[in-house]
């Protein structure tokens, strides 16, 4: 036990009055691992990094994110390693049922349909894809002019989107397939010409938001150009509504191409997509329904993966979602 003596204040004086006994009862022990109370629960992680985490917490996107990559690496090999080509006829064996040597049976011309629709993946796909990344570049100049600019160039670029999103899509993919003759290339600019509207309507205000910042007021004083501010400031600061945009674009123009295809402006034959093979299945589902049925399933999996992961992705870069 330690002895000290206790100071009394009386009127500005200071005196010693009695000692005072100090025992081990006045104090509580630190318990172990108090003093790691103040430290960092859990490591800094950037914000790209914060958002994979979250990602790869949720199941229903990684198994979305699995079965996407399957039909894929399925639509790169599977025509590669099959004894059969996509256009191969064979009178022979015609409307076979699925069978070890044809999976998903033969069309009526004898074609292997395993071929055919992992085939018809690869367009679909290649079609999904380049959709969105012409509507994505195009929303971001467009988008971003508007919105950095602003004023009476915002009102004029606005009303012309208005103006052309005022005619259905469909109508407009439907009159430029017709005049530029249905193929591969016609098809991705016929969903071009007016998808990218809502992605620039999307990137304008995320622009109006973030051109304010400090940052981008700090790099109109040092003289830096409007492009150069779009590109270098705003679009990084934007990409994850982008991201999630182009992630809901590709299941809707794959799904566009099908309903091109089924009603006869798709590829020309023998070309696959999964859009023809369901419009030959459909003609003869009552009595041969297997050549409807696995095309019409590879595009449902394929549009629920990407409607998935869009959702998992939209939650997955709002930092207000963060846990």
């Amino acid at each position: 036990m330690n002895k000290i003596k206790k100071a009394i204040s009386n009127n500005g004086q200071s005196k010693y009055n009695e000692d005072i006994v100090i025992s081990q009862e006045l104090f509580i022990p630190i318990k172990k691992g108090a003093l790691d109370a103040d430290k960092m629960t859990r490591p800094s992680l950037s914000y790209w990094k914060d958002a994979g985490r979250r990602f790869k917490k949720n199941p229903i996107a990684i198994t979305a994110t699995i079965l996407l990559s399957i039909i894929i690496l399925f639509a790169i090999f599977a025509p590669i390693f099959s004894p059969y080509t996509f256009d191969e006829n064979n009178w022979a064996i015609s409307n076979n049922t699925p069978s070890p040597e044809h999976l998903f049976g033969t069309d009526s011309l004898g074609r292997d349909l395993w071929v055919r629709c992992w085939e018809g993946a690869r367009v679909s796909l290649m079609i999904g894809v380049l959709v969105a990344l012409v509507n994505a570049t195009i929303g971001i100049f467009y988008g971003g002019i508007s919105g950095f600019v602003a004023g009476a160039t915002d009102n004029v670029m606005m009303r012309i989107c208005e103006v052309v999103g005022a005619v259905p899509q469909m109508l407009w993919v439907t009159i430029l397939v017709i005049i530029l003759r249905p193929g591969f290339m016609p098809i991705v600019i016929a969903l071009s010409a007016t998808g990218w509207i809502g992605m620039a309507r999307l990137f304008r205000g995320q622009v109006f938001q973030i051109k304010e910042s400090e940052f981008v007021m700090a790099s109109k004083a040092l003289g830096t150009g409007k492009i150069w501010i779009i590109f270098k400031h705003l679009v990084p600061n934007a990409m994850s509504p982008i991201i999630t945009s182009m992630a809901f674009a590709i299941p809707g123009a794959i799904f566009a191409e099908a309903f091109l295809s089924y009603i006869g402006l798709g590829l020309p034959l023998p070309l696959a997509s999964w859009g023809n093979l369901a419009s030959n299945g459909a003609s003869v589902f009552l009595t041969y329904p297997y050549q409807l049925m696995y095309p019409a399933l590879l595009i449902c999996i394929t549009m629920l993966s990407f409607t998935l992961i869009g959702d998992a992705l939209r939650d997955a870069l709002d930092p207000r979602m963060r846990t």
